[in-house]
């Protein structure tokens, strides 16, 4: 069985533009990264596509888990992601770009 390859997702801020970039196999794995930075507003657009990933975002702490090793701090970070929708960026002739929004479903 294959292995699913490595995707590269670039966060976008509310103005478009891309301030950092993001690893996972898949776009809620980048997600979950770009929130544990603190990101709350996460827009991820897929590299090599026009997709764009909506992404709330937030961190919480919570207690170590017992089985946790004695190095670890009494509480941790965890960071919690929910998808909002998609968007596709379109380029039209005069290379603008124009947004065209899918929600999803509850």
């Amino acid at each position: 069985m294959a292995e699913k390859e490595m995707r590269n997702f670039a966060l976008r801020d509310k103005d478009g533009n891309e301030i950092g970039v993001f690893t996972g196999k898949a776009p809620r794995q980048a997600a979950l990264k770009a929130a544990n930075r603190g990101h709350t507003d996460i827009r991820l657009r897929e590299r090599g596509t026009k997709k764009v990933h909506i992404f709330t975002g937030e961190r919480v702490q919570i207690k170590k888990p017992k089985d946790a090793p004695a190095w670890m701090p009494d509480e941790i970070w965890k960071p919690k992601v929910k998808k909002v929708g998609m968007e596709y960026l379109d380029k039209s002739a005069a290379d603008v770009e124009k947004i065209v929004v899918v929600k999803r479903k509850k």
